[in-house]
């Protein structure tokens, strides 16, 4: 296998994850705010999250993958930072209806799939995660960067 070919399998890796990554943060962050809100546990927010801090780790031993991942993730943050009418308005032509972890937290209406986390910065950590994971050292890199 040659190191394009990797580089190539890499980024459509990054790209297929970026999906689930998503809209499990934003799961993830309104379960434990509705667990916040009833004072009581959240174990569907802890599930979403402990779900992508997995797929985190393994794009983060893929450097292309990391990056296909981690740099939209980082944009998606840095809309909501910057301007969030723009970034609810982008957000809200996304889907949210039949996904599979559409039952886990009540969707609210109101609010488009992205908002909670790309509100409190949720997508820019993880992004920034992704990408600094790529930048290190070869020596300190997996097996599947080449």
């Amino acid at each position: 296998m040659t190191p394009e070919s990797r580089h190539v399998m890499g980024a459509a890796a990054g790209l297929a994850a970026l999906v689930p990554v998503y809209y499990l943060t934003e799961a993830g962050a309104k379960a434990l705010r509705m667990g916040m809100a009833v004072a009581g546990p959240a174990p569907a927010g802890l599930a979403c999250l402990a779900a992508v801090a997995v797929l985190v780790a393994v794009l983060a031993a893929w450097p292309a993958a990391a990056l296909t991942c981690g740099v939209p993730l980082i944009s998606a943050g840095a809309l909501f930072a910057l301007d969030a009418e723009a970034a609810l308005g982008m957000a809200a032509t996304l889907p949210w209806e039949g996904l599979l972890w559409d039952g886990l937290p009540p969707a609210e209406l109101a609010e488009p799939p992205g908002t909670l986390a790309g509100l409190t910065g949720l997508y820019t950590l993880i992004g920034a995660l992704l990408v600094l994971s790529a930048l290190l050292p070869p020596r300190l890199r997996s097996i599947l960067s080449g």
